[in-house]
């Protein structure tokens, strides 16, 4: 790396941290600058820059998401800042490391240096940065697509500076279970968690089903809105979640990663495509949404099918099995 790329990818992380700093960074980046009511819409009130939201057990800010990232910061001998998982403070953390190691003088700390950098861009980077590019691109803000589209190309570029490794993450090795058929607000929970559903469903994303499916949208939460798109029209909505669900298989499997952790979201997503295309004819026929349990689905070593043939996906190889 050089230090115009350490640059740019602390640049990058700047623009998700307040409007202030993201209009004179932008500037310089030479991309057009959101207005501060874009930038509260894009990482405030759709995809919020933290770790700990897209790789978190909870789905939710702080929590064990953003305990795993501090103990990054801990292990390397520094202070977690009070947001360890922002994501301003992670590419910053990226490019210092990358900033030090060039600049020391024995090699076996420079080696040390090099190994951190790759842990923290394998295990707390790449496993949702990417995904999390798309969701921003997702809003259809054109100066947020302009930085979505910047940052993924600088991201892509390190991820072609090393051999992905072997295992998996921590995070989607210990993620839980992904969603299955249950009680409607279990279901609707497991959707909100993209580290469990394998896609992200933002405000915008959610509205944009609303209309698609002819059903109202509910200002608030995003819990609230999706349970009352379902109450009006169950297939419909679950059809259009399936559609998304394919969609973002789709997706994660493209990613410029030879590793397992791409497959590992592609699969998931795939899972839950399935899932809803199943319960969406379940709910057509009977004109209410169905609970009735469907198949377990392990986690053993077959390849993930294509997510349009909508059947039951099997599990992707991987080092260790997830629930």
């Amino acid at each position: 790396m050089t230090a115009a790329s350490f640059e740019l990818l602390r640049a990058a992380g700047a623009v998700a941290d307040n409007p202030a700093d993201a209009g004179a960074v932008s500037r310089a980046l030479g991309i057009p600058v959101l207005s501060p009511h874009e930038h509260t819409e894009v990482f405030m009130l759709n995809c919020p820059p933290y770790a700990s939201v897209f790789l978190g057990p909870d789905g939710a800010l702080g929590g064990e998401g953003a305990d795993r990232v501090a103990g990054f910061w801990r292990a390397i001998g520094l202070t977690p800042p009070a947001e360890p998982d922002h994501l301003t403070a992670l590419l910053s953390l990226y490019a210092g490391l990358g900033e030090a190691a060039a600049q020391v003088h024995r090699p076996a700390t420079a080696t040390m240096l090099a190994r951190a950098r790759a842990a923290l861009f394998w295990e707390h980077l790449w496993p949702w940065l990417p995904a999390y590019l798309d969701a921003v691109t997702d809003l259809a803000i054109p100066a947020a697509s302009a930085w979505a589209a910047l940052t993924s190309a600088a991201i892509t570029a390190e991820a072609g500076r090393y051999r992905a490794p072997a295992a998996l993450p921590l995070a989607q090795r210990a993620a839980p279970a992904a969603p299955a058929a249950g009680e409607p607000g279990e279901l609707v929970t497991a959707l909100l968690m993209p580290v469990r559903s394998g896609i992200i469903l933002t405000r915008r994303r959610l509205a944009a089903a609303a209309g698609d499916t002819g059903t109202g949208y509910r200002i608030g939460e995003r819990r609230y809105a999706l349970q009352a798109m379902l109450a009006q029209d169950p297939a419909q909505t679950l059809q259009w979640l399936a559609r998304e669900s394919e969609q973002w298989a789709i997706r994660h499997a493209g990613r410029a990663d030879p590793g397992p952790a791409s497959q590992w979201w592609s699969h998931r997503a795939g899972r839950t495509a399935w899932l809803l295309t199943e319960l969406a004819g379940q709910a057509g026929a009977d004109q209410a949404p169905v609970s009735a349990p469907l198949p377990a689905v392990t986690t053993t070593s077959q390849p993930m099918p294509k997510p349009s043939a909508m059947a039951a996906p099997g599990p992707i190889s991987q080092p260790r099995s997830t629930p």
